[in-house]
């Protein structure tokens, strides 16, 4: 025998595995060594007699070839698993119902629409495959870990969104700590049901798995070494093997929710198409690994330069300043009364758009209402979109234009992690005080759990266990009527003595527009005869036009029955975005203004004492600024906090992100400079302004980073407390 075998043959095998292959045919006159690694010489080796003795011949190990086919594989059997726990159906209305993106939808858009958001999660799923693999060295034990983990993350999608219609969340992490065993919240009744099933077709995989595992003669085993040399390559390998693909995950990411990173224009280019006003229809749309890991890291805001303890402390002290100034002339206290803030659904004057002509006053009611109290135009960040945005800002006092344009929806990328939260319903007191009521699932923008965050002690919704009452719709429509809204929340307000705040949002406008109402007395046309309105948009325009006058007959019929409470009563109304049906006003981009300029309007009833009350600087204004212009309004003493947004108003009557003149979508409004209006709402150019508003301006940012990205310095202050 030659020296080369005499030495292998004296070499001890590392496991039994080794031993098995070796006596099988690895050794003896003519072998050649055999080469470590899952890509090395595999089924090379001779046939020969097992330990047994009995002359059986040895299973030959899978190829290289053949495990690469089985991770891709397997890979793809586990993203079928998320996209299969998020894409049951649901009877109730979805927003999004008019594409199929679930099932196979998921999968032929790859050739119907070039998009390969399929492939993004099959590469996301694949790296933690890998990683299992390196970490166990074992394709058929981490091959059963990887599909157990997608498996068991598929059934808590499909109990979460059977209880709350809502999709696994970043925010959801936290089950994974202390509250582990509020994961029993998920669970809705049969679920034993399901889980039997995913336990049985576990158990198919993994009999599967041990089959094959019996048939390859390597055993799963991906790196082998039968020295010390080999070894050392080997750990190596699987240690870079491990490195390499997580540092891809990580950088992923933490860039993924940065506009204007190379792990965002990777996502975009591979298909996914941001869809965050609801967190069911992103996971179908997007998948599941893609819509989760995309919320992980937002950039909320660059830092201020200046940002520290010491610059908090004098802004605290300069607005101290300015609330006491400021409330040497009030007499009343904001929490004295009930407040009100309507957000109702794309609720706008149909007269403004420009191009357009109409037949008839869409809001007769509204506009004497408007002309009799504070009102104006509200600039807002949306078309067509973005409800959730304006909310925000009008419950927080917070600008979007502040924020980085990574951050698109603060309900999903920011409330959710915050550990500070103020909102302006805390003024008046314990939760107890603030009700809010929305017609729509409670889980879109992740409302119900974000205002219980808020402070809301119930959120009445037509899911849940804080129902709203009246549920009536209009004819055909399939949205709950404002009317309807109205009344489940009047008579919360009535059967109360104390002073509340009360949140609406209505739906009864909500796209899409088909024609829902009878007797629909509505026309409209172009201005243009050379330019008409193709049939869906007059439709929809027409069948729009009619809901705002259903909106404002109700919305009068609502303020007079608040006129009649003897209580006092301050009602903020303001549409959050023109609906995106003026096709032909929005190819004109000189438009851009007019289409993103709503009506709002602040009304008190004869028992505050304020009623008739018309502040000044009130032509243009923008969400943010909505709980200072009512402070004015009520003639309420004010917080540092709203003194600040008082003296911001004075200066900057409304500010939002750059608009554009489509739907909103959630990759958010490209870049450019914010839009400042002035008193007269006219565009203002940053760069324009004076040293007084540049540090207003400058002040607003450091107390958004405080409270939304920062240290805090400011939570444990008087900022945000009342006088009294």
């Amino acid at each position: 025998m030659n020296n080369e075998n005499t030495s292998e043959q004296t070499q001890q095998p590392d496991d039994i595995e080794e031993l098995t292959i070796a006596r099988a045919g690895g050794t003896g006159k003519g072998s050649r060594p055999r080469t470590s690694g899952v890509f090395g010489r595999f089924g090379k080796g001779r046939a020969g007699r097992d330990r047994s003795g009995r002359g059986e011949t040895a299973r030959k190990p899978f190829p290289g070839w053949l495990y690469a086919v089985l991770f891709l594989v397997f890979d793809a059997v586990g993203v079928a698993a998320l996209e299969i726990g998020v894409s049951q159906t649901s009877a109730r209305v979805q927003l999004s119902n008019n594409m199929n993106v679930t099932g196979w939808g998921f999968v032929t858009k790859m050739w119907t629409d070039l998009n390969f958001v399929a492939v993004l999660n099959l590469i996301l799923a694949g790296v933690i495959y890998l990683i299992l693999l390196m970490l166990f060295n074992r394709f058929w034990i981490a091959t059963p870990v990887f599909l157990a983990l997608a498996i068991i993350v598929a059934v808590i999608e499909y109990f979460k969104i059977s209880i709350r219609y809502e999709a696994i969340l970043p925010s959801d992490l936290s089950f994974l700590g202390s509250n582990t065993g509020n994961l029993m919240s998920f669970m809705p009744s049969g679920a034993h049901v399901t889980v039997l099933i995913a336990i049985g077709v576990f158990a198919v995989f993994v009999a599967l798995c041990v089959a094959l595992n019996r048939i390859d003669g390597r055993h799963g085993r991906l790196f082998r070494g039968t020295d010390a040399k080999s070894r050392s390559f080997n750990a190596v390998a699987r240690l870079l093997l491990i490195l390499v693909p997580g540092l891809f995950f990580g950088l992923y990411a933490m860039q993924v929710g940065t506009v204007g990173s190379w792990a965002k224009n990777f996502s975009s280019a591979m298909g996914d198409k941001p869809s965050m006003w609801d967190s069911v229809y992103d996971a179908q749309r997007n998948g599941p690994l893609v819509a989760f890991v995309r919320q992980l890291n937002p950039k909320v805001m660059e830092e201020p330069e200046e940002y520290s303890e010491e610059t908090m402390q004098e802004v605290l002290a300069r607005y101290t300043q300015a609330a006491e100034e400021i409330n040497e002339t009030r007499s009343a206290n904001m929490t004295d009364s009930t407040v009100v803030y309507i957000l109702s659904e794309s609720f706008s004057d149909p007269e403004r758009v420009p191009g357009l002509k109409v037949n008839k006053d869409s809001m007769p009611n509204i506009r004497e209402i408007k002309a009799n109290t504070t009102s104006g135009l509200m600039l807002s960040s949306g078309y067509g979109g973005g409800t959730a945005n304006l909310e925000y800002m009008g419950l927080t006092g917070l600008s979007m234009a502040n924020f980085d344009s990574s951050l698109t929806s603060p309900y999903q990328q920011l409330v959710p992690t915050q550990h500070w939260t103020p909102t302006i319903n805390q003024m008046w007191g314990a939760p107890a005080n603030s009700l809010g009521f929305h017609p729509y699932e409670s889980s879109m923008y992740s409302r119900a759990t974000n205002y219980e965050k808020f402070g809301f002690s119930h959120f009445y919704t037509l899911t849940g266990d804080d129902q709203i009452k009246y549920q009536d719709t209009i004819d055909d429509s399939p949205y709950v009527s404002d009317e309807a809204t109205y009344k489940s929340a009047l008579e919360k307000i009535a059967e109360n003595d104390g002073d509340q705040f009360i949140q609406i949002i209505t739906m009864q406008n909500h796209m899409p527009y088909h024609n829902w109402y009878a007797d629909n007395e509505f026309t409209a046309e172009s201005t243009d005869p050379s330019q008409p309105l193709d049939e869906d948009e007059q439709e929809s325009i027409e069948t729009y036009q009619k809901g705002a006058s259903i909106t404002d007959e109700a919305t009068q019929e609502f303020l007079d029955q608040l006129d009649e409470l003897d209580k006092p009563v301050t009602v903020v109304f303001y549409g959050d975005h023109l609906p995106g049906i003026y096709s032909t006003a929005s190819e004109d981009e000189n438009n851009s203004l007019a289409l993103h300029l709503t009506d709002y309007f602040i009304w008190s009833n004869k028992a505050s004492g304020t009623q008739g009350n018309d502040i000044d600087n009130d032509e243009y204004s923008s969400p943010n600024y909505f709980v200072a212009q009512a402070a004015e309004h009520m003639d309420a003493k004010v917080s540092p906090y709203l003194a600040f947004l008082t003296l911001m108003h004075e200066k900057i009557s409304a500010m939002e992100p750059p608009v554009v003149n489509s739907i909103q979508g959630w990759d958010r409004i490209p870049e450019g400079q914010n839009i400042y209006l002035d008193a007269d709402g006219n565009p203002m150019a940053e760069s324009d302004f004076d040293e007084e508003t540049q540090q207003l301006l400058e002040d607003y940012r450091l107390i958004q980073y405080d409270i939304t990205a920062g240290a805090g310095y400011l939570e444990d202050t008087d900022f945000m407390t009342l006088p009294r």
